[in-house]
């Protein structure tokens, strides 16, 4: 695939100078979800944006139902820019599922990354025997279910849920907004591919510096999931939050920028 095609494909937008971080959405987002982020990085670093097939401004007709029904195809899509870019000693900043995705691509490529910024990440969101991961299987079966029967219904549910900040609800409809512009079809595969892996046994593979910002209170990464991440991934530091919900990154920027650059000054 050409360098075009690529940055067509996943629109990706390119600013600033310097170490390059590449910002990658999470589960029914875009680009448009780290507006609050990036200004504090611009003057230091060159900021990569972009979308997931199937989100965004991406290319819709590039969605290749086989490539994605794991995520190690949004793995590949990470690469493909890295290359198309020619980018080097890549700061990875993933929200939620773009954790494991960015973890994916680090194993594979080593070579490419400096250091991955995981917020509210998770390995596994499946309880398992003597794993918290939040959630039991027909629980997310059940959420599956509904999101194929009703997808607007399972938007407006899930938005302040997975938000969790009742005090402030035009983020939760910020974000209940970017799940219904989202294709259904692609959201459904891509929630497949989201909630049903399991990333435990790749984490000790990681030898990539990890930096975990993990919130006080989030229904879909809970504390004891970035207990586990911090103890199997070999070169990580935990910061757990002030902030509660799973998008720290739209609910309290201030506190999401200031542990990022706390961690990158320990880096120079």
């Amino acid at each position: 695939m050409i360098t075009k095609d690529v940055i067509a494909r996943n629109n990706v937008r390119v600013s600033g100078k310097g170490q390059p971080m590449l910002f990658a959405h999470g589960f029914g987002c875009d680009q448009n979800m780290w507006r609050y982020l990036t200004p504090a990085f611009e003057n230091d670093y060159q900021i990569i944006l972009f979308d997931y097939v199937g989100a965004g401004k991406s290319d819709k007709n590039s969605y290749e139902p086989q490539r994605y029904e794991t995520l190690q195809g949004y793995a590949q899509d990470v690469l493909e820019i890295c290359e198309s870019l020619s980018l080097r000693n890549v700061i990875f900043v993933g929200h939620s599922v773009s954790g494991m995705i960015g973890l994916l691509a680090a194993v594979e490529r080593p070579e490419i990354f400096s250091d991955l910024v995981m917020v509210g990440p998770s390995p596994c969101y499946i309880n398992g025997d003597d794993y918290i991961g939040g959630f039991e299987r027909s629980d997310i079966e059940g959420l599956i279910e509904t999101m194929e029967r009703n997808y607007i219904g399972w938007a407006n549910f899930l938005a302040p849920a997975v938000m969790g900040r009742a005090d402030r609800p035009e983020l939760a409809a910020e974000l209940n907004e970017s799940f219904c512009t989202t294709d259904p079809v692609i959201a459904n595969q891509f929630a497949k591919a989201t909630f049903f892996s399991d990333n435990r046994k790749d984490l000790r593979k990681l030898k990539t510096n990890t930096l975990l910002l993990q919130c006080s209170e989030d229904i879909i990464a809970p504390l004891p999931v970035g207990d586990f991440l911090h103890r199997e991934i070999p070169h990580s530091v935990l910061k757990v939050m002030k902030a509660t919900g799973h998008c720290p990154h739209l609910s309290e920027p201030e506190e999401t920028i200031s542990l990022i650059k706390e961690y990158l000054a320990t880096k120079k």
